[in-house]
């Protein structure tokens, strides 16, 4: 079992698919994740020149416990912009949550994103 495999127990199921860890900060009573949409193609946006432009504010959010230390992942939400119309676009989570095998828990998670 890889580092990858291992770190997927203690974060919300299929997150590792769609988001890399850019850095980990630790204090004495907490560790936060900085989660990174990764730069996949949007499935629902197909038929459009997309291009990534940048980031939403980051998110935080307070996950499960680790080891007696409070657990916050701050998530980097994608931005794309139609090249030809300029208009922006970001994944629906929704749509990907009901479209794949994610768990309710990892749709929870996601849902609490776009608040």
């Amino acid at each position: 079992m890889d580092s990858k495999e291992l770190l997927a127990y203690f974060l919300p199921e299929g997150i590792l698919e769609y988001f890399d860890i850019i850095e980990a900060k630790e204090s004495n009573d907490r560790l936060t994740l900085v989660l990174e949409e990764k730069p996949l193609p949007m499935a629902e946006q197909s038929q459009k020149r997309l291009h990534s432009k940048g980031f939403y504010p980051v998110t935080q959010i307070q996950d499960f416990p680790i080891r007696r230390k409070a657990c916050y992942l701050e998530v980097k939400r994608r931005r794309w912009i139609n090249i030809e119309t300029q208009e922006l676009y970001s994944r629906d989570w929704d749509l990907v949550a009901k479209g794949t095998r994610m768990t309710s828990e990892f749709a929870l998670f996601l849902k609490r994103l776009i608040g």
